[in-house]
């Protein structure tokens, strides 16, 4: 594993990791969830070592908020930053995902998969339903969510909205909160309003209704929905759950729903499991390149 350096178009560069393999045939990104990285979820540190030793190549996507808080360089202004969940613009989702499958396209390969975990797959659906871009072949979409049903299910998140709207009027926005937000990650104030009203990633609306279907419905490409037989977030409904978000695709019979046995979201102690089963879904379907 190597760690890469990203580039975005805002000046900021991102800290992904690599997996080279042999060739230059495939390369797969997944996109991190939440305060997810390599580094302490096993999910992609073992998928990435083993799509490597079968010649595919697996780039690790870290988003700002991969981590509570690092240091990034922002190249426009030639200075260190402190940055992460705590302090994120999701408005740069988009911008994000680009960054890391323009980085593979210049690596020169054949074939792009781009996946994505937990928050990480409402990015990438939010990228494919609104590139103009052909540059990916398949998509993994792996435990997305629907953020407005996990904002009511998530720990203290009212307390922190609401604590969030005082810092704001009271002119705090750039204060943390002393709350840790869903009980997980430091956040300031304006950060917090922020990611509730990300309506760029509640494209999985199928237990709030809150949110929009486009982006799923405007993808272009085949792929498949893997979802754990444990999700603690489908309203104990693994599959019907992931079901559901694949009908709003252009035409859902030509994708993949796959449930792995016992898994929850995090996919905790599964992760051997889940990778073999990422593996097989790029074995089994990368022989056709063909879109819808």
């Amino acid at each position: 594993m190597e760690i890469i350096r990203i580039h975005t178009k805002r000046g900021l560069e991102l800290k992904g990791a690599i997996f080279n393999s042999n060739n230059k045939e495939t390369a797969a990104i997944i996109m991190s969830g939440i305060c997810s990285n390599v580094f302490q979820n096993d999910l992609l540190l073992t998928t990435g070592q083993l799509l490597s030793k079968n010649n595919i190549t697996c780039i690790i996507g870290h988003a700002m908020d991969a981590f509570s808080c690092i240091t990034y360089s922002d190249l426009s202004i030639g200075k260190q930053k402190i940055a992460g969940v705590f302090n994120d613009d999701f408005s740069f989702v988009y911008e994000d995902v680009e960054s890391y499958v323009k980085y593979v396209k210049d690596l020169g390969f054949k074939n792009i998969i781009l996946a994505g975990h937990s928050l990480g797959s409402n990015k990438i659906i939010h990228y494919l339903g609104n590139t103009p871009d052909d540059f990916v072949d398949y998509f993994i979409v792996s435990a997305p969510v629907d953020l407005a049903h996990w904002f009511k299910v998530m720990p203290n998140i009212s307390d922190c909205i609401k604590k969030a709207k005082e810092f704001v009027n009271a002119g705090r926005e750039d204060e943390i909160l002393p709350y840790l937000f869903g009980g997980f990650s430091p956040i300031t104030a304006k950060t917090a309003l922020n990611f509730y009203k990300a309506y760029n990633l509640k494209n999985c609306p199928v237990i709030s209704n809150e949110g929009e279907v486009n982006s799923l419905n405007n993808i272009k490409i085949r792929g498949s929905f893997v979802i754990g037989a444990k999700d603690s977030l489908t309203e104990n409904d693994p599959r019907g759950f992931i079901e559901k978000i694949n009908s709003y695709t252009k035409n859902p019979d030509k994708n993949k729903v796959v449930v792995v046995p016992e898994a929850s979201h995090i996919f905790y102690g599964k992760d051997k499991e889940y990778a073999e089963t990422v593996l097989r879904i790029i074995r089994e379907n990368m022989l056709s390149k063909d879109r819808y």
